[in-house]
């Protein structure tokens, strides 16, 4: 295999000289210059890419961990950041979390051992639970979707109160009042956030949700079916539910099917979150989306930006508010339907 020393004994200089060449980070003459490249090109020397650039220390590598690869959501960010990454001149490589903070410290150790360049992440711990360097020990970090408490690191999200009350709103102005959710994790800043606008929706008319009526799906689709089926099984159940992801309304959907009620007529259910398929849905889900693509390449803008070494010293925060998109899921209070048999 050729290497540097057979490069430079060829063309009569020294290991310097032929490292100045590839690298362009020295002068050199002319005519050195050509001696140099003749070499190169008569033992087709192929220098490692992978060795100058940690020479420079540098990988090229941007890594990005996600929260769920289960979750459609996170595969549609993993296809905007790997778009992203390229047209910087970066390679991606992923990590999954799994919701789990002790696989995430797991996942940032790996991270720091590839001695990535920096790093896009969507935390799973509570906001308190990242003390002082924990999520950004030497490489840059981007927080992308969810934030945490430091100031320190530039993170992109959406207005999850906006979410929650804009969703919120629209069931109260259908006239429901009995109002129930299957909540994500509220130790975390997206499911804490988007309970919070139901709540403030829900006080600024007078009302507020009955605790009964509000239960945890932890952003997985067989939780959310399974506390959804208990939820709509009681006797005095909600007339309309706000579902705090997407994945989570498919699995509150299948439950309604199969409880045997209809959506709209005996449910109305309004979500937050876009994921592949959900616009299909019959009935069309009624839903707040956030401009996933956007704040994936806005996330990558922001590393890339700290990589070439600008922006302030504190970290920035980029907050994206989301839309409300009717679909026919949701409908005027009426009377409910008598109980059908199950």
């Amino acid at each position: 295999m050729t290497t540097i020393r057979d490069v430079a004994r060829t063309a009569g200089v020294s290991i310097a000289t032929v490292s100045a060449v590839i690298n362009d980070s020295a002068f050199v003459s002319a005519d050195l210059r050509v001696r140099v490249l003749n070499a190169i090109s008569e033992l087709r020397y192929a220098p490692s890419r992978v060795a100058r650039n940690l020479k420079r220390g540098r990988t090229e590598l941007i890594a990005l961990a996600v929260a769920d690869l289960a979750n459609p959501f996170y595969a549609r960010i993993v296809w905007a950041a790997e778009a992203a990454a390229a047209a910087w001149g970066y390679a991606l490589v992923v990590f999954n979390s799994d919701e789990n903070p002790d696989t995430e410290k797991r996942v940032l150790e790996r991270i720091r051992n590839l001695r990535c360049d920096g790093a896009v992440v969507v935390p799973v711990g509570a906001a308190d639970h990242y003390g002082a360097g924990a999520l950004h020990d030497g490489a840059p970090v981007v927080l992308l979707g969810r934030s945490v408490e430091d100031g320190s690191i530039d993170t992109v999200t959406i207005d999850n109160l906006s979410a929650g009350s804009q969703a919120t709103n629209y069931l109260l102005d259908l006239g429901h009042t009995r109002i129930g959710s299957v909540t994500g994790p509220l130790h975390i800043s997206t499911g804490r956030g988007r309970y919070d606008g139901m709540v403030e929706a829900m006080k600024a008319r007078g009302l507020a949700p009955d605790p009964a009526h509000v239960r945890s799906g932890e952003f997985r689709e067989d939780v959310a079916y399974s506390v959804a089926r208990d939820l709509l099984s009681r006797p005095d159940r909600p007339s309309a539910l706000y579902v705090a992801n997407g994945l989570m309304a498919l699995g509150v959907m299948r439950a309604v099917v199969d409880l045997g009620l209809r959506c709209p007529d005996d449910i109305s259910i309004a979500s937050t979150d876009n994921i592949a398929g959900i616009g299909g849905l019959k009935p069309q889900l009624t839903r707040t989306e956030h401009p996933v693509l956007d704040m994936t390449n806005e996330a990558l803008r922001m590393l890339v930006e700290r990589l070439k070494g600008k922006g302030p010293p504190s970290g920035r925060s980029i907050v994206f508010r989301p839309a409300l998109v009717v679909g026919d899921s949701c409908a005027p209070l009426r009377q409910r339907s008598p109980a059908r048999r199950k």
